[in-house]
């Protein structure tokens, strides 16, 4: 056993050795547009190299989180090296003072999501804005908010606390298992609202079956009966094309780390107008909280920033829009597609809706005598596949673009060899 000292002097020695974000800071040059038409297999096989993921690993849970590229990651680096200088021009510019708007770096995110500036709060992750927004959304004991059966724990649970809290009611409906299409969705959801229901809190896409539920139709359903509408989009980045403004929602939370493959500790809160600031409360406040000409802004402020992240998140839009967010949600479907048909083809019960409409790069299966953490351990203990799912049977097999069929044909064939050991073939 190695004591402190002798620690530290390995430590130090292997530090030396490899060089810390060495592998990381070396730039590989990104595919050209023009080679996408050529030789499709060979684009996404560069692109596929733009990330640290070594080569014989199949990552099916970026879901749970993303793996961050090569540019994004060299971005975050150099902000560092650059910042930790503490040889700013302004007696009080970052990181001195870390409480600044940041236009620089909202205003990008907001332009790829298809909002205003004005109107995106960058914050650390997904969790925290729901929190924001069932911690501050305006409701009176016995108001109720309508969620489904399908959501998130971080988007549920600050709904529960304010439930037990102050007496507002939680009211759930049923998702189908799958949605055949997007009307059974919104006839469930008409079907549970009351007069009491204040607010509609779903998921863009399902976390629990990967399901795009039909937000812009929620939105107009929500609009029609003077509720608001707010969407947990903590999938939908980089997954799919988002335009906000077009959605029509009045609330839409998320992360930048799963499918944007952007820093962790990167979220978002949008809020559609003022209006909408005026019903929701400032849950962490310092100066300016109050301010309403700040617009989203004031939700940012929480603190000490970390720009480095911000300027990984620039690297991930620019690299996002490089590839072209038609091509990735595309790409994402057509593998989604393909491991959901190997699972049907083996006898799976599908979660995931036949309506292309609802589908996009999460395949969710249930796989009854299979038990899902089991089969998740032995995936990645002994052959360095990812997946994640839910107990006792369901498996979600997440589909980036950076994944190809040979890599979803290893999983495929290690899943048949597991079924042999388990004798349920």
């Amino acid at each position: 056993m190695l004591d402190r000292r002798s620690f530290l002097g390995s430590a130090a020695a292997a530090s030396i050795a490899t060089p810390l974000g060495a592998e990381a800071l070396t730039s590989l040059p990104l595919p050209a547009s023009g080679m996408f038409g050529k030789d499709p297999d060979g684009y996404w096989a560069a692109l596929r190299a733009q990330f640290l993921i070594p080569a014989d690993v199949v990552n099916l849970n970026v879901g749970t989180v993303g793996s961050s590229p090569r540019p994004v990651l060299k971005a975050i680096f150099d902000g560092f090296m650059d910042t930790e200088r503490m040889t700013q021009a302004g007696s009080e510019d970052y990181p001195i003072w870390g409480y600044g708007a940041w236009e620089a770096y909202r205003a990008p995110f907001a332009a790829f999501m298809g909002a205003r500036t004005d109107q995106m709060a960058i914050l650390r992750n997904c969790t925290e804005a729901n929190s924001y927004v069932a911690n501050g959304f305006d409701m009176k004991p016995g108001d109720e908010v309508l969620i489904s059966d399908e959501e998130h724990g971080s988007g549920e649970m600050p709904w529960m606390l304010r439930q037990r809290r102050y007496g507002v009611v939680v009211k759930t409906f049923a998702m189908p298992k799958p949605p055949k299409n997007a009307a059974e969705i919104l006839n469930r959801i008409n079907d549970a609202i009351t007069p009491r229901t204040r607010i509609i809190f779903v998921s863009h896409i399902s976390t629990a079956t990967g399901v795009v539920l039909p937000a812009r139709e929620i939105a107009a359903l929500a609009r029609s009966k003077g509720i608001v509408s707010a969407f947990d989009g903590a999938h939908a980045p980089g997954m799919i094309g988002v335009d906000l403004n077009d959605i029509g929602c009045d609330i839409y939370t998320g992360s930048m780390h799963k499918w944007l493959f952007a820093t962790k500790g990167t979220g978002f809160l949008y809020l559609r107008d003022r209006q909408v600031m005026d019903r929701v409360w400032n849950t962490i406040a310092t100066g300016g909280y109050d301010d309403p000409a700040r617009m989203a802004d004031r939700y940012m402020q929480i603190g000490s920033s970390c720009i480095p992240t911000l300027m990984g998140l620039n690297a991930a839009i620019a690299l996002a829009n490089q590839v072209g967010m038609d091509r990735i949600e595309a790409r994402g479907r057509m593998l989604a597609d393909y491991i959901h048909a190997g699972m049907m083809a083996r006898g799976a019960e599908s979660w995931t809706s036949p309506d292309p409409y609802l589908r996009g790069a999460i395949a969710t299966v249930n796989v009854p005598g299979v038990q899902r953490m089991e089969l998740q351990d032995w995936l990645w203990t002994n052959h360095k596949v990812r997946i994640r799912g839910g107990n006792p049977s369901k498996l979600r097999l997440a589909t980036p673009y950076f994944l190809s069929k040979a890599d979803i044909d290893r999983f495929l064939g290690l899943y048949d060899q597991f079924r042999k050991t388990k004798g349920l073939a």
